[in-house]
């Protein structure tokens, strides 16, 4: 297995993680009536729980560009040392960005933001 599919594997219990966290402070927020129930005219959510659902959504929608690049370099084998350490960059900025999110720290936030992308750059740049 490529280092690349290894840091993509752990990338999808990041994902996982996210998402769990996100639930379990909207269900604090919330109430268990609230996640048991069909959703209909949820309340919104404020604070910290408002925040770590951004930031779930966030890791989503970046999440399927990254497995996208990451199996495109793979199947194509063109994976190499940038590539590998571009997954790295991109896995790691995402560990740090939902708590800098949920703590709502601004700036740090979109520096963050920036260096995941730059990660999953260097991941998509092994196909040209």
């Amino acid at each position: 297995m490529t280092f690349e599919l290894k840091v993509l594997g752990w990338s999808i219990v990041l994902g996982l993680v996210h998402v769990l966290l996100a639930v379990a402070l909207a269900t604090r927020q919330r109430g268990m009536k609230w996640n048991a129930g069909n959703r209909e005219g949820e309340p919104p959510l404020t604070g910290v729980a408002a925040r770590a659902d951004r930031a779930s959504r966030n890791f989503q929608e970046t999440f399927v560009f990254f497995a996208a690049a990451v199996l495109a370099v793979v199947f194509a084998h063109r994976e190499t040392e940038h590539t590998a350490l571009g997954a790295q960059i991109y896995f790691w900025a995402r560990v740090v960005y939902w708590p800098i999110y949920a703590a709502g720290i601004p700036y740090v936030r979109t520096l963050v933001w920036i260096v995941a992308l730059w990660g999953f750059l260097q991941v998509l740049t092994g196909l040209f």
